[in-house]
């Protein structure tokens, strides 16, 4: 860590995506009252994260990271919280089988309750109001006291994160991902899906493998019983992530113990912005989200300032170009890494480059445009000796209709159907398992 940075250092400068709130003073005490509350993660996670991403970026393991856009208050109960454990499972177990490596999860998942907005502010007809920022920052309704940003919604956001960590630590611990168990995972509406005959032979034929090494070894495998699992969000309100950034006895350095693996947003990234300010001091794994208008120089000023000391498994590039332009932009990118000898996990979100609005309205993305920026992440790796080491997906284990495309073909028709989110579109339970098995066979080469 340098020596001329501490967790407030981020003040000195520029605040992108700042958040004003009128009552300074309530937004200190709040600020106050979490640095005293116990972290929500511990710093030996983070490691052992850290050398799993290490190892993903070599090409020995594969990131599997995904969840909601914006996490949502109302949605901390225990049957939403497991069913995105549900899918992110499932899709894991299909990886595994499919690209034979071990997988690492991570969910967008207790903690991902900011956004940043492309605008401050909101308008309908003749009133115009701050714009929605997630449940951490104000609330969706569009009146002057839910828009108005609430500093005692830091402390529900945390509180809320605390409580779904620990329900999927207790889910885990308790044998609710036992590999050897898959069907502990359903979801009840996966049997109407197409993917659901090939999913359930995939499951038996792994089922058969673990008996047959159990009965050659005379025991059980018992690391099969439970699995790592990982959260992330990202770090968007420094208050927020200042606030549980603490030392811990017998380790140097700052870790920020809100999250596993906070990453910064393509909005954010500013080279002489107060989020690199931050992020550059804590010892956390981190990513950073890179969108078209990223150049080769800058993508090495980034890891000169986030990265200078060039660790393994400290940082990872997110891509995010869309489908049109990824040859274009991400080829250049990739020499400059590979020449310069800089170590990055690669990572692909195929999401947000693909991001169009429907005729209603309402955004959408497309499964063949997904689909087509990762077949094109893969190939373009491949060719230049790089490794994709990973996906970064928005998907629920929900039976929304938001993104259109998949083996139910959802047109833009389906999307008022069952559109649920609050700002972007997600993959639903099917088409996130349907993307699974793509991805595993490009992983397969």
């Amino acid at each position: 860590m340098a020596s001329d940075w501490f967790p407030d250092s981020w003040r000195s400068k520029r605040v992108d995506q700042e958040i004003v709130y009128p009552d300074r003073a309530a937004l200190r005490e709040s600020v106050e009252n979490l640095a005293q509350l116990p972290p929500l993660v511990t710093s030996w996670e983070i490691e052992n994260l850290k050398s799993q991403l290490a190892e993903a970026a070599r090409g020995n393991q594969f990131l599997l990271q995904g969840g909601d856009c914006a996490e949502n208050f109302h949605d901390c109960r225990p049957d939403a919280i497991a069913c995105k454990l549900k899918i992110l499972l499932k899709m894991s177990l299909v990886l595994i089988y499919c690209g034979k490596k071990p997988i690492i999860r991570v969910g967008r998942l207790a903690g991902q309750y900011a956004k940043p907005r492309s605008s401050d502010i909101e308008t309908r007809g003749e009133t115009t109001l701050p714009s929605f920022r997630g449940h951490l920052v104000n609330r969706l309704g569009f009146t002057p006291e839910e828009r108005t940003p609430d500093p005692k919604n830091l402390l529900r956001a945390y509180e809320r994160s605390a409580m779904t960590l620990n329900f999927v630590r207790g889910l885990i611990d308790g044998g609710f991902a036992d590999l050897r168990h898959p069907e502990h995972w359903e979801l009840g509406f996966v049997a109407h899906s197409d993917m659901a005959k090939e999913y359930r032979q995939m499951v038996d034929q792994i089922g058969d493998a673990v008996t047959f090494m159990e009965t050659i070894g005379g025991q059980s495998l018992g690391h099969l019983n439970r699995v790592d699992f990982y959260t992330s969000h990202e770090g968007l309100h420094l208050e927020y992530e200042e606030s549980q950034t603490r030392q811990v006895p017998h380790r140097s350095g700052w870790y920020n113990l809100t999250t596993h693996y906070p990453w910064i947003g393509e909005r954010t990234r500013l080279l002489d912005g107060a989020h690199l300010e931050y992020f550059r001091g804590i010892a956390n794994p981190i990513g950073v989200k890179i969108g078209p208008s990223i150049t080769p120089k800058t993508l090495l000023e980034l890891i000169d300032h986030l990265n200078p000391e060039n660790e393994p498994g400290r940082l990872t590039f997110i891509h995010r170009f869309g489908a049109d332009q990824i040859e274009k932009i991400l080829p250049p990118l990739v020499e400059a890494v590979l020449k310069e000898g800089r170590n990055v996990l690669w990572c692909s979100d195929p999401m947000h480059g693909n991001t169009t609005t429907a005729h209603n309205g309402r955004k959408t993305r497309s499964f063949d445009a997904i689909l087509t920026e990762l077949k094109r992440a893969f190939a373009i790796h491949r060719k230049m000796g790089s490794v994709l080491g990973g996906v970064h997906f928005e998907l629920t284990g929900e039976n929304v209709t938001e993104c259109t495309g998949g083996a139910r073909g959802l047109t833009e028709s389906d999307l008022d159907r069952a559109y649920l989110s609050d700002v972007d579109p997600r993959l639903n339970y099917e088409q996130a398992l349907e993307m699974a098995f793509l991805i595993g066979r490009n992983m397969a080469g």
